[in-house]
């Protein structure tokens, strides 16, 4: 027998859906939804409409855009001899907060993790190495997050990029490990930059 009805339910289960977010938390956000104003679940609606609708990933360095190439990638002013490898899209975010950071992207969307079966294959890798082959660039920084599987993918894309002969560096690790770059600080993400190392 269902306690709740059906549209609350189901809304209460597509929150769950939803990375970091249990079965507590998806009750609670529902029934705010319920109590608040219309205007606010409808332009919740509205925005996860659009969402869906008008953001794409970019076709040079798959970071999320509302047009492709994206802002970064049309942007002269920064420098394309540097191409910094991230996992998600949020990792662009928080490097880009430290404003120290002045090349390119490429985003993986994941990192090799053979236990959720996900293998290179599954990952932007084999863009990045047509990328570098068309446009090659002096340096690749591998920035990875400081865990099992952003290690892995470090260590693989390492073995795939020396042959082209680029530069390969990586983050240096004031980050800890475990962390994501996007809780990281900028102070912290910034010295990383500025100590990256050869691999």
């Amino acid at each position: 027998m269902q306690i709740a009805p059906e549209p609350v339910a189901r809304l209460i289960e597509e929150f769950r859906r939803l990375p970091g977010i249990g079965p507590k938390t998806a009750s609670r956000l529902t029934f705010f939804l319920v109590r608040g104003p219309a205007e606010q679940a409808v332009s919740l609606a509205e925005a996860l409409r659009q969402l869906r609708e008008r953001i794409t990933f970019c076709s040079t360095c798959f970071n999320i855009t509302e047009e492709s190439p994206c802002p970064i990638c049309r942007d002269e002013g920064r420098d394309r001899s540097i191409i910094c490898v991230v996992e998600e899209p949020l990792d662009v975010l928080a490097i880009e907060r430290t404003r120290e950071y002045r090349g390119l992207y490429h985003v993986l969307h994941g990192a090799i993790s053979p236990v959720d079966g996900i293998g290179p294959e599954d990952l932007r890798i084999r863009e990045l190495i047509h990328r570098l082959r068309a446009e090659p660039a002096e340096e690749v920084i591998l920035a990875t997050n400081p865990s099992l599987e952003g290690e892995a993918t470090a260590m693989y894309l390492h073995r795939q990029l020396v042959p082209l002969g680029v530069r390969v560096t990586h983050l240096a690790r004031g980050l800890p490990v475990g962390g994501d770059l996007e809780y990281a600080d900028e102070i912290t993400l910034a010295r990383a930059l500025e100590g990256r190392r050869e691999m």
